[in-house]
Parts: structure tokens; sequence; C-alpha cells
């Protein structure tokens, strides 16, 4: 991709999270009642959340998480990339005890942070794989290090980072401990089980790279220029060039754009915490406020005599309702959205609620009628009063239906909208080229 658009991705995640700390800011200062107090300590983590990724878009800075099973070298290959030994490595199970980074300067302006991880299979280490899996979510591409033939296991750990909605490289390891037929059947067998999806295409060339980040020491015979002949160990250099330049490779085609789409999702996944935190919390207010306009909705159908207005007047009460609830949640929306999320409410549920509204000015039609003979015959009041009652009845209905929906929409649609974080994402998935390693997201994600 050109570097305009990826400069236009980053400007756009830019713009999506100003908008969403504009949104949210006034729930960092906690208000007069406990729910808001209560509330602005909850949602404390996900508004630094929506602060700190902006503040990397700012930085540009790449985090590049290494993960694998024990003893596949995934710290040997960070230090190869590195050209110096700064992480421990050992032939003992879990010398990686924690998330490590450390900084990398390929060259250039990119600012590369490479971050270690301990082994996702680890013996009693169940609370440093989650805590691996943690770093998936704040890691912009994605390293999985294997050493030979996927396991059932790295399988499983494989499909399982997929799900982290992140550009990820398999990296085949220990490739000099492999005669050149295994490595490249194996290197075959892993394009087709590294795409962690039967529907999808097999790994691209830039998406399984083989490595031989720490070789293992070779016996070689020495030739003295009298004759004399000895044998010694030497360890050879790392074989990690193909990495180093698969990786400036994707981080010069399309490394703001996988900024870009990281903060965003971050951005996604904060904003809808936010949301469900702030639609439980004040659950009894919303319950209360929809019962409101249910009634008044009700009482002012049940009197209204002239059918056209009992229409009118009860969308108009339904697009308040949600604007009501929209401003009790703190939740963005405009009267242009109210009337959008309305009009998607009454024709996502299933013609139930396109019926109430026929069914409201056809009774309504009914009670004018009966209005107006009432004046020739009281007895028609009777009539009239019944005819009221079921409309008021229904209508009511239609309204609590209403409010129960726009909840769900509210939560649900936060991202949604001019510069809402899944409309972005959904923007730079849909511009990606299909050469990129980001390409694989619009296939295999469901964003």
């Amino acid at each position: 991709m050109s570097k305009n658009i990826q400069e236009t991705h980053l400007n756009r995640a830019r713009a999506s999270l100003r908008q969403a700390l504009s949104w949210y800011g006034n729930l960092r200062k906690p208000g007069k009642s406990s729910s808001n107090s209560q509330l602005a300590g909850l949602v404390k983590p996900e508004l630094e959340m929506l602060t700190s990724s902006l503040n990397k878009l700012d930085s540009n800075m790449i985090r590049i998480a290494v993960f694998g099973l024990v003893s596949r070298g995934k710290s040997a290959v960070l230090n190869a990339l590195l050209g110096e030994k700064m992480l421990q490595t050992g032939p003992l199970h879990g010398v990686t005890q924690y998330p490590r980074s450390v900084r990398w300067y390929p060259g250039g302006k990119v600012q590369v942070e490479l971050i270690d991880t301990p082994g996702l299979d680890e013996i009693e280490g169940e609370a440093r794989a989650n805590m691996a899996r943690g770093v998936a979510r704040q890691a912009d591409l994605i390293l999985f290090v294997v050493s030979g033939d996927i396991t059932r296991t790295e399988y499983q750990a494989l499909c399982e980072l997929r799900q982290s909605q992140k550009p990820l490289i398999l990296v085949f390891n220990k490739i000099d401990l492999y005669p050149d037929t295994d490595r490249e059947q194996i290197y075959r067998n892993l394009q087709q089980l590294g795409r962690a999806n039967p529907q999808s295409q097999p790994l691209k060339p830039d998406e399984i790279v083989m490595v031989a980040a720490e070789p293992a020491p070779m016996e070689v015979r020495v030739e003295f220029p009298d004759g004399r002949v000895d044998y010694e160990w030497e360890t050879p250099l790392p074989q990690i060039e193909e990495l180093k330049q698969t990786i400036l490779y994707i981080l010069n085609r399309e490394g703001r754009s996988l900024i870009a789409l990281n903060a965003l999702i971050l951005a996604r996944d904060a904003e809808a915490a936010i949301a469900s935190k702030t639609i439980d919390i004040r659950s009894s207010q919303a319950e209360d406020l929809i019962w409101q306009f249910t009634k008044y909705k009700a009482l002012a159908v049940a009197l209204n005599p002239i059918a056209v207005l009992d229409v009118v007047g009860g969308v108009m009460t339904d697009l308040a309702l949600i604007r009501s609830l929209s401003r009790l949640y703190g939740l963005p929306m405009t009267g242009y959205d109210a009337g959008k999320m309305l009009k998607t409410i009454l024709f996502s549920s299933g013609g139930l609620l396109l019926s109430e509204v026929g069914s409201s000015f056809v009774l309504g039609l009914g009670k004018s009628t009966v209005a107006i003979a009432s004046g020739e015959n009281p007895t028609n009041i009777t009539a009239y009063a019944g005819t009221a009652i079921t409309q008021a009845g229904i209508a009511g209905y239609g309204t609590h239906a209403i409010g129960r929906a726009a909840q769900v929409y509210l939560e649900k649609g936060c991202t949604w909208g001019e510069l809402g974080a899944s409309s972005v994402i959904a923007e730079i998935i849909a511009e990606v080229e299909p050469n990129t390693i980001l390409y694989r997201l619009q296939q295999e994600l469901s964003l």
C-alpha cells in the first residue's frame, strides 16, 4: 500500500479515538449520584486504553510479539533479530517467566518493540499463558514460532491467536536440525496447517519463514600448515536474514495501517465495554424511563381522537424515548441516528412493531369515526372507550419493545457511525491490497 493510504488510515484512526475520548470524556469526572461515581471507576481502564492507544498512534511504534510453546526458540529468534543476546535462553523449559520487551532499531525511521512471552503450554503455567495471551491484544504483528510439524497443542494455540484479529507470521525455527527434504515437506505442511481455517488459502510466502536462530554447534575439520589435522566445535551464524527482511518489507508496505488497525480494535473493545458497563449500571433507571414513556404514549393515544395524530405522536414518542435512553447512558446519538435506529428496529422485528403502527392507524380511524358519531349518539362513547383502550395497549407494548431493542442497539452500535471504530476498521480492511498480510483479516475474520 502507498504511504499516502497508510497515512490516511493513521489519520482516520486518530480521529476515531479522539471522537471516542470526546464522547466518553465526561465519565472521567464522577457525578453527584452514586451510580455516576461507580461508573467512573468501572470504566477507568477502558478510558486509559483509549488514551494509550491514541498516544501509541502518535509515537509510530510497532509492537511485535513472539509466541509459541516451550523450547521452540522464541527468545533465540528475537536475539538473532537484535544481533546480540539480550534475552535469556537455555535448555530448560520455562526460561522466559514473564513477558519482556526490548527495543529494536532495524534502520530508518522504523521503531519496533519486540515482546518475548512465556511458553503457552508450560506445566502449572496457566497464569503465565493468560498473561501471554493478553500481550496479543497489544501487538500489531505476531510471530508464532514452531520447530517442526505443528502439534495439536500448537494448532489450538495458533487458532486462539488468530482470534486476536492480528496479522501473523509463522516462523519455522531450528531448520539446521532437518535435512533439506524433510525441511521442505514440513514447510509445505505448515503452509496448510498454519492457515488455522479449512476454508482459507495456504499461507503466503511472507506469512511463513524458515530460520535457524541459534544453530547447533558443528564439528569442523581443521588442517594446519604443518600437516596436522584436528577437529573443533564451531557455532554457525544465525540464519535470520530472511525473517528480518520479511518483517521490514511488511512494515514498509503496511506498517502504519497495522498500527491504525490495532489501535482501532482496542478502541472498539474498550468502547463496547464502556457501553456494556453503562447499560448494566443504569438498568434500573432505564427501566423506569421505558415504563414512563410506555404509560405516556398509551395515555396520549387513548385520549387523542384523531387517527393520523395517533401514529405521528406515537412515532415521536418512540424517537424521544431513544434519545432519552442515549442521554441516560451518555452514549452518542443524534436525531438522525435515532430515526435510523427506529427504522432498523421496526424492520428487524419481523413485522411485529410495524403491525403495531398499522393497527394503531386502523384503530385510530375507527376511534375517530366513533368520536364523530358519539356527538349524535352518546351510547357510542362506550365503543370509543373500548377502541381507545385496545389501541393504547398495543401502542404501549410497542414502545416498551422499542425501548428494549434500543438498549441493545445502543450497546452494540456505539462503535459504528461516522468515525466509529468498527466503521473505520471496515474501511481499512476494504482498502487493503490482496498482496498484503492484512488481506487475510478480510478473508478470515468477521469485523
